[in-house]
């Protein structure tokens, strides 16, 4: 399928006007747009920086570390709220709306899903859940507004996750388990952080199990997003003891 590719300016209380795409997130969203997906790809620090790209190299780390903790929480959540509304708006828009990310993009899309307007959510190793430390003053809640999900979750980690270790996994699988959100929890052997990010500053990028996870992804978009199945019923429902 061609795509087409469009900028929209949209006003936050933060202000800013960078819209800045590193090229992994530019060709992750030209690939799901692909699919015959609306795609709309935020840019995260649109108050810190203009619209030139940050480079997955120490520098650049060390800015977009910087503005992750700089950002209010509030801020975040306007520009999902923000982007939520801008796709509703479009007149091809059906009203089902999906949320994906990688790293912080992971739990950009946990936190899109609080919305109730967000019907699925694929969040690829998802970043400060377990710890909650996204956000200026590193205090996030996350984890506490689990029960506020309606939509679906997909969560997938890398067994070898720094960055979220078992013990952190263990404690958003958990949660979610408690909060009774409807969900797939996957841990990929052998992937570490970041595995897939298609460039290969860190060494991470693993093209094989990038595409499995994508098609969860389209397992789930396809589902919930594109087809005329209705609600999901029968979640509470007793499940027979049979082989």
């Amino acid at each position: 399928m061609l795509i087409q590719e469009s900028h929209v300016d949209v006003p936050t209380t933060a202000g800013g006007s960078g819209s800045m795409l590193t090229g992994p997130v530019s060709r992750f969203a030209r690939q799901i747009a692909s699919q015959g997906y609306i795609c709309a790809a935020p840019s995260t620090y649109h108050e810190f920086h203009d619209s030139t790209p940050l480079a997955y190299d120490g520098p650049g780390t060390d800015a977009g570390n910087a503005w992750k903790i700089a950002k209010k929480l509030t801020a975040y959540d306007e520009d999902a709220r923000l982007s939520v509304d801008t796709l509703v708006s479009l007149p091809t828009c059906n009203g089902r709306i999906g949320a994906t990310g990688m790293c912080l993009g992971g739990h950009l899309a946990y936190r899109c899903a609080l919305d109730e307007r967000v019907s699925a959510a694929v969040c690829y190793f998802a970043t400060d859940v377990h710890a909650h430390s996204l956000g200026e003053g590193k205090k996030d809640d996350s984890l506490q507004r689990a029960g506020d999900i309606k939509g679906e979750l997909v969560m997938i980690f890398g067994k070898k996750d720094n960055h979220v270790p078992p013990e952190g996994r263990d404690l958003i699988r958990k949660t979610l388990h408690e909060a009774g959100v409807e969900f797939s929890f996957y841990e990929i052997a052998g992937a570490q952080h970041a595995f897939i990010r298609d460039e290969l500053s860190k060494g991470r990028y693993d093209a094989a199990v990038s595409g499995t996870c994508f098609e969860m992804l389209r397992e789930l978009f396809g589902r919930v997003l594109r087809s005329e199945l209705g609600p999901r019923v029968g979640g509470d429902g007793k499940v027979e003891d049979v082989c």
